[in-house]
């Protein structure tokens, strides 16, 4: 069997004295692992960094096995990364999210965002906000998407500024006003584009995607969340 694709370099293992098995998300054939034979060699261990574009050519005998990938690099990312203590949390946080998903399960929405995101990595001005809609499309893909469309109590599609934290759906400044202590925040970029995401609006929206990954999905798996996505908001703090 063989296919070709493009991929996202999520992490690397080393496999014997001179391979490693390599993680990337294609936008095809979703989170996919494959040996790189010789991965180790000097050559190559520039090249085969988190963060790196590549182009794969997937080959094995049958459909269940590893297989092995040839391997091209078309955009190298992973020097200015580690450049950046924010880049290198974000790339990490970025990761394990897509680790969340099932393994060779396409999810190509989900592929051309974090190509997006992996681009301005540093940019503490674009990317945190782009981090908080990612984790929420996450969380949908894995069935538990927040509607933030109307109002949970009466419908109304105006002046939406909190969520439920039972049903994950928004409630109106009105109707939440007598239960604004046990309702979470709904920052406006989260429902407008034009929005402005200043540092207040990022933390609603973080504490807002971790109360959800936290109890849906992570709790239930008996894992605790990454801590790549403690580290990221640390130094988001701090550089504010």
């Amino acid at each position: 069997m063989e296919w070709h694709d493009e991929g996202l370099i999520l992490g690397l293992k080393k496999h014997g004295e001179t391979s490693v098995i390599l993680e990337a998300m294609t936008p095809a054939h979703g989170r996919h692992l494959g040996l790189v034979r010789g991965g180790r060699s000097k050559r190559w261990q520039p090249l085969l960094q988190p963060g790196n574009s590549v182009e794969l050519v997937w080959r094995a005998r049958l459909d269940e096995h590893l297989g092995l990938y040839a391997v091209e690099v078309t955009k190298p990312r992973a020097g200015q990364v580690m450049t950046s203590a924010l880049a290198l949390h974000g790339l990490n946080h970025l990761a394990a999210l897509l680790r969340l998903l099932a393994e060779r399960d396409p999810h190509p929405a989900l592929y051309e965002t974090a190509l997006l995101i992996a681009d301005h990595l540093g940019d503490a001005r674009v990317t945190p906000a782009a981090l908080v809609r990612f984790e929420l499309a996450i969380l949908a893909e894995l069935g538990f998407g927040l509607d933030l469309s109307c109002c949970a109590a009466s419908g109304v599609r105006d002046d939406l500024i909190y969520v439920s934290p039972k049903s994950g759906r928004a409630v109106s400044r009105l109707s939440g006003i007598a239960y604004q202590d046990r309702l979470l925040a709904l920052p406006d970029f989260l429902r407008d584009a034009n929005a402005e995401a200043d540092a207040e609006a990022i933390a609603q929206g973080f504490r807002l995607t971790g109360y959800f990954l936290e109890r849906d999905i992570f709790a239930p798996r008996g894992v605790r969340m990454p801590d790549a996505r403690h580290a990221y908001l640390a130094e988001l703090s701090r550089l504010r």
